[in-house]
């Protein structure tokens, strides 16, 4: 007979599921496997991003390392685990591996599930933790776990990030507004497109933004754009001028839907090039991390407790946050 969710591991654990279709979370008794020689065990002192499915972006307290562990992490973004054999994880390209193990809603290489950040205590492999900084604060940085590598890994790749280029960020929502910050801190000029023109003074007040484009407008730009919600594909799609480069990010099913909408024969014929990023390796991840302590760059969020949690799900539904929610987990368990 297969094992509970508390049996599992001997390490008893804490936190809030989903359990059916419905979504709703609840506070949930589990287990997490014993620290291993290369593991770090953390305490989710601070704060998880909130998600559909996402629980992860988890920053707090190492408490415990394993005996071969070299490095002192306490960070955990998308990924928790991967292959290490194929010429993706060799090339810091763990993200890209096709075994990839997903921090929430995968399996471990033991079999059992990963239960992402939602709880009281999560153990890692060394090799999937990053260094934080001592000035980026936990809250408002940890976010960056997932947002900022999404945003950050196209612009350095694609070489989006010399000084004085024009970029176009397609979005100003919960990866926009960091596309901006991070675009900004390179140096490049960056317009926001975006179907509401209420945020144009928000986009140049608040976020540095040199210039706001409606989507709807007729006018074309000359330049990279980066689209950082695949519902918004036709706006960015109808900005890109000749000679331009449309950067597709965030779900892997997002990407798809993106460079799917583009006519097969418009790159052809106007020289455009389409292509897609997501997330980004550990070793690019840790780069963005530093990159962002030393420029002051964290995420807009609103804190919430745990019990928020389903609250918080139903207005993400509605786009009421600005901009992403992210869950005290440490203090919420403290007081239960």
């Amino acid at each position: 007979m297969a094992k509970s969710p508390e049996e599992q591991h001997p390490v008893k654990a804490f936190g809030w599921a989903a359990r059916d279709t419905s979504g709703v979370l609840s506070p949930f008794k589990f287990s997490r496997r014993a620290t291993g020689d290369e593991d770090v065990h953390e305490i989710v002192g601070e704060v998880t991003e909130v998600g559909s499915k996402c629980r992860h972006e988890i920053v707090g307290v190492v408490t415990e390392v394993g005996g071969k562990v070299k490095k002192f992490k306490v960070g955990v973004g998308c990924i928790v685990g991967s292959c290490h054999s194929r010429d993706n994880c060799a090339n810091d390209l763990e993200n890209y591996c096709p075994k990839f193990i997903l921090t929430y809603n995968s399996i471990y290489y033991d079999g059992t599930p990963t239960y992402g950040g939602y709880s009281d205590i999560l153990v890692v492999n060394e090799h999937f933790v990053v260094r934080w900084p001592e000035n980026l604060p936990l809250d408002a940085g940890a976010p960056l776990l997932c947002a900022g590598i999404t945003t950050y890994s196209p612009l350095k790749y694609y070489g989006l990030d010399k000084p004085g280029m024009h970029v176009g960020v397609v979005g100003l929502g919960g990866l926009g507004h960091v596309g901006v910050k991070f675009a900004k801190a390179l140096g490049v000029k960056v317009a926001v497109i975006s179907t509401s023109p209420s945020k144009k003074e928000e986009a140049s007040e608040h976020f540095g933004a040199d210039s706001f484009l409606v989507s709807r407008d007729p006018d074309q730009m000359q330049v990279a754009v980066i689209s950082t919600s695949p519902s918004n594909k036709e706006e960015a799609i109808e900005h890109l001028g000749a000679d331009s480069f449309l950067a597709a990010m965030g779900t892997m099913d997002g990407i798809i839907d993106t460079v799917s909408a583009v006519h097969p024969l418009l790159p052809l014929l106007e020289r455009k090039l389409v292509a897609g990023s997501g997330i980004g390796g550990m070793k690019e991840t840790q780069e963005m991390i530093d990159f962002a302590a030393e420029h002051n760059i964290t995420v807009d969020i609103e804190v919430i407790p745990m019990d928020y949690v389903n609250t918080a799900m139903e207005r993400l539904v509605k786009a009421d946050v600005r901009y992403q929610f992210g869950i005290d987990v440490g203090n919420t368990l403290k007081a239960a």
